[in-house]
């Protein structure tokens, strides 16, 4: 009997990894603070951030002060405060990022909401709400199911080893122990497997409801006119492109900022895992919701991208890997809660 102590080890690896996978998915599942589905009445920028993520929230808030003449960009690309007062905590995190001078390049004023507390802070909302996933339990999600993958590998060398180890010896493993162990292995493994994107079900039946095909107006869009709220919803449902801006000057300059963000983001992506200096420069820490919303779950966008975030069409709900989850995590205030709680890896953006 002794030579089954060669499954000893294996077995309690194996059994501890089972267990905690399964349990990391369904913390990533939990919903914290379960509410019914608004209709159409869900808030003007947690529509923007559910359906296109950080830069998507960005836009809409930046369009609507623009249309409110409290801000301006010249055909460099230069923003300037104009005045007035901010009508949210997100509005103020713009006037914030404008600086005592009231002026920045439309590009890293972009970058710099995008990870601010007041944006995060959407994303950890919707998340508690089971309309998005927080992005560091399903990137820790993810992680959990390395050491099952581990102990299964395990279990299958200690087998050969002790066949090789007790060769010509009358009284041989009993195979049936490591068939057992690989069976219960290979079925928390399936039990685990990672959710696909950060957008819930729960999330796209809310956009669904949302993007009908008829203009929707949101109630808080704060629009000098009912026209120009009707922008906004169509800015906060399928972005810029989609919505078409009548000043062709602000919406390129806009376009261009969020191209520029997106190519940082792929860049950051494309250095080694190990190097976290550069990645961070895509999704500087903390910043949690990194990324989009979209449900391919890529995340190796940064934080904004705009191909990361993808729009409610093509079904936001990004993983980011990298974007981020928890509120009481800070990956930058965007993931459950910030760009760097919740942030995986992933981006969201346009």
């Amino acid at each position: 009997m002794w030579h089954n102590t060669y499954f000893l080890v294996p077995a309690v690896l194996l059994v501890a990894a089972a267990l905690y996978a399964p349990q990391t998915k369904q913390a990533a599942q939990r919903v914290p603070q379960a509410k019914g589905l608004p209709g159409r009445g869900l808030p003007l920028l947690d529509t923007a951030f559910l359906s296109g993520g950080p830069g998507r929230v960005f836009d809409t808030a930046f369009v609507r002060m623009h249309q409110s003449g409290r801000l301006v960009v010249n055909r460099d690309g230069l923003v300037t405060l104009t005045g007035g007062r901010p009508y949210d905590s997100v509005e103020e995190a713009i006037i914030e990022a404008l600086g005592p001078a009231g002026q920045r390049e439309l590009a890293p004023l972009r970058r710099a909401v995008m990870r601010s507390a007041a944006v995060q802070k959407l994303g950890d909302g919707l998340a508690h709400r089971g309309l998005l996933r927080n992005p560091v339990l399903l990137r820790r999600a993810k992680v959990a199911r390395r050491p099952l993958w581990l102990a299964l590998l395990v279990v299958v060398l200690s087998t050969v080893l002790a066949y090789v180890l007790d060769n010509g010896e009358a009284d041989r493993p009993a195979l049936w122990i490591p068939a057992v162990l690989l069976i219960v292995g290979l079925a928390s493994v399936i039990v685990s497997w990672p959710l696909k994107g950060r957008i819930t079900p729960a999330g796209r039946r809310q956009l669904a409801l949302m993007d009908t095909g008829k203009p929707w107006t949101p109630a808080d869009a704060v629009a000098p006119l009912a026209t120009g709220a009707a922008l906004l919803g169509a800015i906060a449902l399928g972005g810029l492109a989609a919505a078409g801006l009548e000043d062709a000057e602000l919406q390129e300059a806009m376009l261009a900022a969020a191209a520029a963000e997106e190519a940082a983001a792929r860049a950051a992506a494309g250095v080694s895992s190990s190097s976290a200096s550069s990645s961070g420069s895509s999704c500087s820490s903390p910043a949690t919701w990194c990324g989009a919303s979209t449900d391919s779950g890529s995340s190796g966008s940064g934080c904004g991208s705009s191909s990361g975030c993808g729009s409610s069409s093509s079904s936001c709900g990004s993983s980011s890997s990298s974007s981020c989850g928890s509120s009481s995590s800070s990956c930058g205030s965007s993931s459950s809660s910030s760009c760097g709680s919740s942030c995986g890896g992933s981006s969201c953006g346009s």
